[in-house]
């Protein structure tokens, strides 16, 4: 792909995550902390030009598991909490 061309965004409700590190252990590392957040797809893995890994991999962020549930879930405003219409 030339670096001159918009890159194509991941369908609604997806996020593609690259990670880049100078070992594939730490990579997949931090692929599987993801992974127990957010349901995703299969990685793809590349290395780095002078050492090192980078790996992507596409996340369902519609469908977060516990981990991400939970926090999504305590980062939202609770719906109902703000004045009423006829409230000034």
């Amino acid at each position: 792909m030339d670096r001159n061309e918009p890159e194509a965004l991941p369908p609604p409700g997806y996020a593609e995550v690259r990670i880049v590190a100078a070992s594939p252990d730490a990579a997949r590392m931090v692929a599987d902390v993801l992974r127990h957040c957010f349901a995703g797809g299969e990685q793809r893995s590349y290395p780095v030009p002078g050492g090192g890994t980078r790996l992507h991999l596409t996340v369902d962020t519609a469908h977060p598991a516990e981990p991400a549930r939970s926090w999504l879930a305590a980062s939202r405003p609770p719906s109902g909490a703000g004045p009423h219409a006829e409230e000034p």
